[in-house]
């Protein structure tokens, strides 16, 4: 590995420290921008792709543009997830990276894997999440892996088979009234006891952990070295709050910079807001926030606004960001689990409806090379069978609410 020696702002290249991953560019700020930050590595020479014959077969096998060594990490087998051809969409055939074979059933295994190994590292006392879904589901097994206490703050629109799971983690799982209430918790938390943030605990949200953020630079490496080093014209992914997209920027663009591919794929972010979508046709470099009139039914997707993360990522790889509606994922969601026999959660459909859309409008063109990120499994959104659904206490938004919770409900004394 390639051990980091600082965080810097995406935006203005601000260097801060490796501990400064609990806080936005403040420099940014000043100028109106939410920025997250990034790890940053000291120059070394160009790394060998040959080195990888011999490596394990998990995302850890790229563990020398990681900020740990494989060696170090909370593992559970993620990543080297498989790509699968299917038909049936606008384009054609196309490509799907199936991340519902990581171990919790989603990509932010990749997040979580790196962020537990961190927090581990640095004998951080607890994992802290604010989560609707996936991010908490995983950030609770590692957690478990790595023998950490884990809090996961959600709200009561979270899906009850996702809480379930990360209760059999033994997740300390507590409920607020609304999602932004989570992040005042949690912000709370983090300064007063050294909670370890794996995902956004201020607003407005500016992106992960930028540690964990590293982690979905692998998925740039597994879509090149599955694609024989010559990547995709294309690759499509649902966006939240844009850590993957970013993620896998920055992986693609490492690897044109060491010259192992010969150029960047162009990056699709399936939105529901339309945040991404009106900065990408205007100039500010801070996304708006655009309401909806009702919530989606992708619950893990709905935000009002973007991040600065994913708009760069967009610019800087000549992407595109696509706003669907709900009925959009439904048929998509169906006819993938009808035509090809895979289930994804409803968010994860946003890739497939997009793919559908761009090449009605002839944006995506017959002979393009598209490959299409299932983030998810279907299983997300369905009830528990034969398993007594485990909900969350509820709890008001103050840092007192919550700990007498936790000493009640989880025996969890700070």
């Amino acid at each position: 590995m390639t051990q980091p020696d600082s965080l810097e702002c995406i935006r203005c290249q601000q260097v801060y420290p490796l501990d400064a991953y609990d806080r936005l560019c403040a420099a940014c700020s000043a100028d109106g921008v939410s920025s997250n930050l990034t790890v940053a590595y000291p120059d070394a020479a160009v790394p060998d792709r040959e080195m990888l014959t011999h490596s394990p077969h998990s995302l850890w096998r790229y563990d020398q543009f990681l900020p740990l060594a494989a060696a170090d990490a909370v593992t559970l087998g993620e990543g080297m997830t498989p790509m699968i051809s299917v038909d049936g969409f606008g384009h054609g055939p196309l490509r799907v990276k199936d991340e519902s074979r990581n171990p919790t059933w989603s990509f932010k295994d990749r997040l979580a894997t790196v962020a537990v190994s961190w927090a581990k590292s640095i004998g951080a006392p607890a994992i802290a999440t604010s989560s609707t879904g996936n991010a908490g589901a995983a950030a609770a097994a590692y957690a478990a892996r790595a023998g950490l206490p884990c809090v996961v703050l959600t709200y009561k629109g979270a899906a009850g088979a996702i809480v379930s799971q990360m209760r059999s983690y033994g997740a300390m799982v507590l409920t607020v009234p609304a999602m932004d209430d989570r992040w005042r918790v949690l912000s709370a938390a983090v300064a007063q006891f050294g909670w370890f943030p794996t995902s956004p605990f201020f607003g407005p949200a500016i992106g992960s952990n930028p540690i964990g953020i590293e982690g979905y630079k692998t998925l740039a490496y597994e879509i090149a070295e599955q694609s024989g080093w010559n990547p995709p014209d294309w690759c499509i992914l649902p966006v939240c709050y844009g850590d993957a997209l970013y993620g896998m920027w920055k992986g693609f663009d490492e690897m044109v910079r060491w010259g192992w591919i010969g150029k960047m794929p162009r990056l699709v972010a399936a939105e529901i807001s339309g945040s991404l979508s009106a900065a990408m046709a205007g100039k500010a470099d801070m996304p708006p926030v655009v309401s909806r009139n009702s919530k989606s039914i992708a619950g893990s997707i709905d935000v009002t606004q973007g991040t600065f993360q994913a708009h760069a990522a967009l610019r800087q790889s000549d992407g595109i960001a696509i706003t669907l509606a709900d009925e959009d994922l439904v048929r998509a969601r169906n006819k993938l689990a009808t035509g090809s026999g895979l289930s994804v959660e409803t968010s994860s459909a946003a890739a497939f409806a997009a793919v559908d859309t761009l090449s009605a409008h002839d944006v995506i063109r017959p002979g393009d090379d598209v490959v299409a990120i299932l983030t998810a499994s279907g299983l997300k959104d369905f009830g528990v069978a034969g398993i007594e659904p485990q909900g969350a206490p509820d709890v008001t938004p103050d840092l007192e609410s919550v700990l007498r919770a936790l000493g009640e409900h989880y025996d969890y004394n700070v």
